[in-house]
Protein backbone atom coordinates (compact mmCIF):
# COMPACT_ATOMS: atom_id res chain seq x y z
CA UNK A 1 0.00 0.00 0.00
CA UNK A 2 1.36 3.34 -1.26
CA UNK A 3 1.81 5.57 2.00
CA UNK A 4 1.28 9.16 2.15
CA UNK A 5 4.40 11.35 1.76
CA UNK A 6 5.94 12.80 5.42
CA UNK A 7 4.39 15.77 5.93
CA UNK A 8 5.73 15.79 9.56
CA UNK A 9 9.47 14.96 8.41
CA UNK A 10 9.60 17.81 5.40
CA UNK A 11 7.95 20.28 8.11
CA UNK A 12 10.88 19.34 10.62
CA UNK A 13 13.50 19.73 7.43
CA UNK A 14 12.44 23.10 7.26
CA UNK A 15 12.10 23.93 10.78
CA UNK A 16 16.11 23.06 10.90
CA UNK A 17 16.86 25.04 8.27
CA UNK A 18 14.83 28.18 9.64
CA UNK A 19 16.89 27.66 13.06
CA UNK A 20 20.25 27.85 10.84
CA UNK A 21 19.00 30.55 9.11
CA UNK A 22 18.18 32.49 12.20
CA UNK A 23 21.36 32.19 13.57
CA UNK A 24 21.71 28.87 15.59
CA UNK A 25 24.10 25.92 14.92
CA UNK A 26 23.03 22.55 15.69
CA UNK A 27 25.85 20.98 18.52
CA UNK A 28 26.00 17.41 20.59
CA UNK A 29 27.67 17.48 23.67
CA UNK A 30 29.32 14.87 25.42
CA UNK A 31 28.70 15.34 28.36
CA UNK A 32 31.24 12.38 29.90
CA UNK A 33 28.71 9.99 32.29
CA UNK A 34 27.36 8.11 29.57
CA UNK A 35 24.91 11.61 28.94
CA UNK A 36 24.79 13.57 25.36
CA UNK A 37 23.06 16.93 25.27
CA UNK A 38 22.15 18.25 21.77
CA UNK A 39 21.41 22.05 21.76
CA UNK A 40 20.85 24.68 19.37
CA UNK A 41 23.34 27.50 20.35
CA UNK A 42 24.18 31.09 18.42
CA UNK A 43 26.35 30.56 15.72
CA UNK A 44 27.86 33.67 17.11
CA UNK A 45 27.41 35.04 20.78
CA UNK A 46 27.37 38.51 21.57
CA UNK A 47 28.72 39.40 24.77
CA UNK A 48 26.40 42.43 25.22
CA UNK A 49 23.20 40.74 24.70
CA UNK A 50 21.95 38.37 27.75
CA UNK A 51 21.43 34.57 27.92
CA UNK A 52 17.90 32.76 27.39
CA UNK A 53 17.55 29.08 27.54
CA UNK A 54 14.26 27.59 26.01
CA UNK A 55 13.56 24.29 27.17
CA UNK A 56 10.57 22.47 25.12
CA UNK A 57 8.05 19.92 26.64
CA UNK A 58 6.39 16.55 25.49
CA UNK A 59 5.27 16.06 21.88
CA UNK A 60 6.57 17.86 18.97
CA UNK A 61 10.64 18.91 19.48
CA UNK A 62 11.72 22.17 20.83
CA UNK A 63 12.09 23.29 17.20
CA UNK A 64 8.62 23.01 16.71
CA UNK A 65 7.31 24.51 19.85
CA UNK A 66 9.70 27.46 20.13
CA UNK A 67 10.32 27.97 15.99
CA UNK A 68 7.18 31.03 16.23
CA UNK A 69 9.37 32.69 19.32
CA UNK A 70 13.01 33.36 17.45
CA UNK A 71 12.44 36.75 15.25
CA UNK A 72 11.25 37.41 18.61
CA UNK A 73 13.95 36.91 20.97
CA UNK A 74 17.24 36.34 18.76
CA UNK A 75 17.06 40.38 18.22
CA UNK A 76 17.56 40.63 21.96
CA UNK A 77 18.96 37.56 23.36
CA UNK A 78 22.24 34.81 22.99
CA UNK A 79 19.35 31.77 22.48
CA UNK A 80 19.70 28.46 23.57
CA UNK A 81 17.36 25.75 22.77
CA UNK A 82 18.47 22.00 23.87
CA UNK A 83 16.57 18.46 23.83
CA UNK A 84 16.05 17.19 27.19
CA UNK A 85 17.68 13.36 27.61
CA UNK A 86 14.99 11.06 24.86
CA UNK A 87 13.93 14.21 22.97
CA UNK A 88 15.55 14.08 19.83
CA UNK A 89 19.18 13.77 19.88
CA UNK A 90 19.77 13.57 23.68
CA UNK A 91 20.44 10.47 25.35
CA UNK A 92 22.17 8.78 28.72
CA UNK A 93 22.66 5.65 29.88
CA UNK A 94 22.81 7.29 33.24
CA UNK A 95 18.98 5.49 35.56
CA UNK A 96 17.83 8.96 36.65
CA UNK A 97 14.43 10.09 35.58
CA UNK A 98 13.92 12.94 38.05
CA UNK A 99 13.54 16.57 36.87
CA UNK A 100 16.13 17.53 38.87
CA UNK A 101 18.40 15.38 37.12
CA UNK A 102 17.47 16.65 33.75
CA UNK A 103 17.95 20.43 35.18
CA UNK A 104 21.23 19.12 36.19
CA UNK A 105 22.31 17.77 32.48
CA UNK A 106 20.95 20.73 31.27
CA UNK A 107 22.99 23.08 33.25
CA UNK A 108 26.10 20.98 32.60
CA UNK A 109 25.48 21.85 28.87
CA UNK A 110 25.10 25.09 29.06
CA UNK A 111 28.85 25.45 31.11
CA UNK A 112 29.92 23.41 28.66
CA UNK A 113 29.38 26.40 25.87
CA UNK A 114 30.50 28.72 28.43
CA UNK A 115 26.86 30.15 29.98
CA UNK A 116 27.12 31.13 33.58
CA UNK A 117 24.27 33.41 34.00
CA UNK A 118 20.76 32.77 32.01
CA UNK A 119 17.12 33.61 32.21
CA UNK A 120 14.97 30.58 31.17
CA UNK A 121 11.06 29.60 29.98
CA UNK A 122 10.26 26.61 30.54
CA UNK A 123 6.71 24.97 28.60
CA UNK A 124 4.87 22.14 30.14
CA UNK A 125 7.45 19.26 31.40
CA UNK A 126 9.74 22.09 30.60
CA UNK A 127 8.59 24.12 33.28
CA UNK A 128 9.10 21.20 35.81
CA UNK A 129 12.97 21.30 34.72
CA UNK A 130 13.43 24.96 34.32
CA UNK A 131 11.78 25.35 38.17
CA UNK A 132 14.46 23.33 39.17
CA UNK A 133 17.39 24.72 37.28
CA UNK A 134 15.78 27.42 39.20
CA UNK A 135 15.83 26.18 42.68
CA UNK A 136 19.23 24.10 42.58
CA UNK A 137 21.31 27.20 40.85
CA UNK A 138 19.76 30.30 41.95
CA UNK A 139 23.05 32.44 41.11
CA UNK A 140 23.33 31.26 37.48
CA UNK A 141 19.06 31.83 36.36
CA UNK A 142 18.25 35.58 36.48
CA UNK A 143 14.18 35.31 35.27
CA UNK A 144 12.09 32.04 35.28
CA UNK A 145 9.13 32.07 32.74
CA UNK A 146 6.80 28.90 33.33
CA UNK A 147 4.25 27.71 30.65
CA UNK A 148 1.04 25.68 31.75
CA UNK A 149 3.31 23.78 33.45
CA UNK A 150 2.15 21.86 36.94
CA UNK A 151 4.93 22.19 38.80
CA UNK A 152 2.67 22.25 42.51
CA UNK A 153 0.86 19.39 41.16
CA UNK A 154 0.96 16.60 44.40
CA UNK A 155 0.47 12.71 43.68
CA UNK A 156 -3.18 12.68 45.36
CA UNK A 157 -4.40 14.82 43.07
CA UNK A 158 -4.16 11.73 40.73
CA UNK A 159 -6.41 9.74 43.35
CA UNK A 160 -8.66 12.37 44.12
CA UNK A 161 -9.86 13.52 40.55
CA UNK A 162 -8.69 16.65 39.98
CA UNK A 163 -7.49 15.34 36.42
CA UNK A 164 -9.45 14.03 33.59
CA UNK A 165 -7.45 11.45 33.68
CA UNK A 166 -5.85 10.02 36.66
CA UNK A 167 -4.45 6.51 35.72
CA UNK A 168 -0.77 6.88 35.14
CA UNK A 169 -1.05 4.13 32.22
CA UNK A 170 -3.50 6.26 30.63
CA UNK A 171 -1.73 9.61 30.91
CA UNK A 172 1.35 7.80 29.46
CA UNK A 173 -1.26 6.57 26.27
CA UNK A 174 -2.13 9.80 25.40
CA UNK A 175 1.06 12.36 25.93
CA UNK A 176 2.89 9.41 23.76
CA UNK A 177 0.37 8.39 21.25
CA UNK A 178 1.06 5.25 19.43
CA UNK A 179 -2.45 5.58 17.25
CA UNK A 180 -4.13 7.87 15.22
CA UNK A 181 -6.87 7.39 17.68
CA UNK A 182 -5.26 8.53 20.48
CA UNK A 183 -3.02 11.15 18.41
CA UNK A 184 -6.76 12.69 18.52
CA UNK A 185 -7.34 12.45 22.02
CA UNK A 186 -4.42 14.11 23.08
CA UNK A 187 -5.29 17.33 20.17
CA UNK A 188 -8.80 17.11 22.23
CA UNK A 189 -6.73 18.08 25.47
CA UNK A 190 -4.41 19.97 23.99
CA UNK A 191 -6.07 22.54 22.14
CA UNK A 192 -9.52 24.27 22.59
CA UNK A 193 -10.52 23.97 18.82
CA UNK A 194 -8.23 20.69 17.41
CA UNK A 195 -8.58 20.22 13.68
CA UNK A 196 -10.87 17.69 12.78
CA UNK A 197 -10.86 15.77 9.38
CA UNK A 198 -7.01 14.67 9.88
CA UNK A 199 -6.64 11.82 7.69
CA UNK A 200 -5.15 9.01 9.44
CA UNK A 201 -2.05 8.63 7.29
CA UNK A 202 -0.59 12.23 8.54
CA UNK A 203 -1.64 11.14 12.32
CA UNK A 204 0.50 7.85 11.52
CA UNK A 205 3.58 9.80 10.30
CA UNK A 206 3.78 12.38 13.41
CA UNK A 207 3.40 9.25 15.48
CA UNK A 208 6.55 7.75 13.24
CA UNK A 209 8.58 11.03 13.84
CA UNK A 210 7.71 12.10 17.19
CA UNK A 211 6.15 9.51 19.37
CA UNK A 212 8.12 6.28 18.89
CA UNK A 213 11.46 6.78 20.32
CA UNK A 214 12.27 6.57 23.68
CA UNK A 215 8.61 5.20 24.43
CA UNK A 216 9.69 3.28 28.21
CA UNK A 217 12.25 6.00 28.97
CA UNK A 218 9.66 8.89 28.67
CA UNK A 219 7.11 6.79 30.88
CA UNK A 220 9.47 6.30 33.63
CA UNK A 221 10.11 10.48 33.45
CA UNK A 222 6.04 10.70 33.61
CA UNK A 223 6.33 8.26 36.56
CA UNK A 224 9.16 10.29 38.09
CA UNK A 225 7.27 14.09 38.52
CA UNK A 226 4.20 12.02 40.01
CA UNK A 227 5.38 9.31 42.46
CA UNK A 228 5.51 10.71 46.21
CA UNK A 229 5.23 14.32 44.84
CA UNK A 230 4.30 16.60 47.90
CA UNK A 231 3.81 20.24 47.92
CA UNK A 232 5.79 20.31 50.96
CA UNK A 233 8.64 19.12 49.47
CA UNK A 234 8.63 21.11 46.52
CA UNK A 235 11.50 24.34 47.07
CA UNK A 236 10.55 27.70 47.01
CA UNK A 237 12.13 29.94 43.78
CA UNK A 238 13.24 33.50 44.39
CA UNK A 239 13.68 34.43 40.81
CA UNK A 240 11.30 37.00 39.08
CA UNK A 241 8.77 34.43 37.99
CA UNK A 242 5.77 34.88 34.93
CA UNK A 243 3.25 32.43 34.75
CA UNK A 244 1.45 31.86 31.24
CA UNK A 245 -1.43 29.63 31.63
CA UNK A 246 -4.08 28.74 29.22
CA UNK A 247 -7.47 29.21 30.38
CA UNK A 248 -9.00 26.61 29.51
CA UNK A 249 -5.97 23.99 29.67
CA UNK A 250 -7.25 20.64 30.46
CA UNK A 251 -4.00 18.79 31.05
CA UNK A 252 -3.01 20.81 33.63
CA UNK A 253 -5.84 23.23 34.84
CA UNK A 254 -5.70 26.64 35.42
CA UNK A 255 -6.31 26.05 39.16
CA UNK A 256 -2.24 24.69 39.45
CA UNK A 257 -1.29 27.83 38.14
CA UNK A 258 -2.84 29.48 40.63
CA UNK A 259 -1.16 27.27 42.91
CA UNK A 260 2.15 27.84 41.81
CA UNK A 261 1.60 31.58 42.14
CA UNK A 262 0.91 31.03 46.21
CA UNK A 263 3.60 29.01 46.11
CA UNK A 264 6.65 31.22 45.37
CA UNK A 265 4.69 34.45 46.48
CA UNK A 266 5.33 37.73 45.37
CA UNK A 267 8.32 37.45 43.14
CA UNK A 268 5.37 35.38 40.80
CA UNK A 269 2.85 37.08 38.70
CA UNK A 270 0.34 35.07 36.66
CA UNK A 271 -1.36 36.26 32.85
CA UNK A 272 -4.46 33.73 32.18
CA UNK A 273 -4.75 33.97 28.68
CA UNK A 274 -8.35 33.38 27.07
CA UNK A 275 -9.70 30.67 25.03
CA UNK A 276 -6.25 29.13 25.05
CA UNK A 277 -6.16 25.20 25.89
CA UNK A 278 -2.73 23.84 26.80
CA UNK A 279 -0.93 24.75 23.51
CA UNK A 280 -1.09 28.29 24.25
CA UNK A 281 1.96 29.07 22.74
CA UNK A 282 0.65 27.78 19.07
CA UNK A 283 -2.86 28.68 20.04
CA UNK A 284 -2.44 32.28 21.04
CA UNK A 285 1.47 32.94 19.50
CA UNK A 286 1.17 36.80 19.62
CA UNK A 287 -0.05 37.17 23.48
CA UNK A 288 2.25 34.02 24.56
CA UNK A 289 4.85 36.55 22.67
CA UNK A 290 3.97 39.71 24.30
CA UNK A 291 3.93 38.77 27.56
CA UNK A 292 7.29 36.82 26.97
CA UNK A 293 9.01 40.48 25.28
CA UNK A 294 7.41 42.65 28.27
CA UNK A 295 8.40 40.47 31.39
CA UNK A 296 12.23 38.75 29.42
CA UNK A 297 13.41 42.71 28.80
CA UNK A 298 11.17 44.73 31.84
CA UNK A 299 14.13 46.64 34.63
CA UNK A 300 14.23 43.65 36.74
CA UNK A 301 14.71 46.41 39.47
CA UNK A 302 11.88 45.52 41.95
CA UNK A 303 11.03 41.79 42.06
CA UNK A 304 7.77 42.21 44.10
CA UNK A 305 4.33 42.22 41.68
CA UNK A 306 0.79 41.70 42.41
CA UNK A 307 -0.85 38.61 41.14
CA UNK A 308 -2.86 39.85 37.69
CA UNK A 309 -4.35 38.11 34.75
CA UNK A 310 -4.71 39.22 31.22
CA UNK A 311 -7.96 39.67 29.56
CA UNK A 312 -6.44 37.84 26.23
CA UNK A 313 -8.25 38.25 23.43
CA UNK A 314 -11.68 36.37 22.06
CA UNK A 315 -10.84 36.94 18.18
CA UNK A 316 -9.47 34.19 16.23
CA UNK A 317 -6.90 35.22 13.43
CA UNK A 318 -6.94 33.13 10.38
CA UNK A 319 -3.93 31.33 10.64
CA UNK A 320 -1.82 30.32 7.88
CA UNK A 321 -0.69 26.97 6.20
CA UNK A 322 2.13 26.30 8.60
CA UNK A 323 0.20 27.48 11.76
CA UNK A 324 -2.40 25.07 10.83
CA UNK A 325 -0.22 22.21 10.55
CA UNK A 326 1.55 23.00 13.80
CA UNK A 327 -2.37 23.06 15.55
CA UNK A 328 -2.94 19.65 13.65
CA UNK A 329 0.16 18.19 15.19
CA UNK A 330 2.04 19.96 18.57
CA UNK A 331 1.24 18.75 21.73
CA UNK A 332 3.11 18.97 25.31
CA UNK A 333 3.23 17.78 28.37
Amino acid sequence: MARCLSLTGSADFLYRNFFSYSGLRSVRTDLRDGTLMHCWVPRSHKLTKPNLLLVHGFGANAMWQYGDLLHHLMPRFNIYVPDLLFFGDSTTDRPERTEEFQAECVMRLMEAHGVQKMSLVGISYGGFVGYSMAAQYPEAVEKVVLCCSGVCLEEKDLREGFFEVADLDEVASILMPQTPEKLKELMKFAFVRPVKGVPSCFLSDYIDVFCSDHVTQKKELIKALTTDRQLSKIPKIEQPTLIIWGEKDKIFPLELGYRLKRHIGDNARIEVIKNAGHAVNIEKPREFAKHLKSFLVENSSSTSWSLKSSSGSSTNSHSSQSQRYKILFWSSP
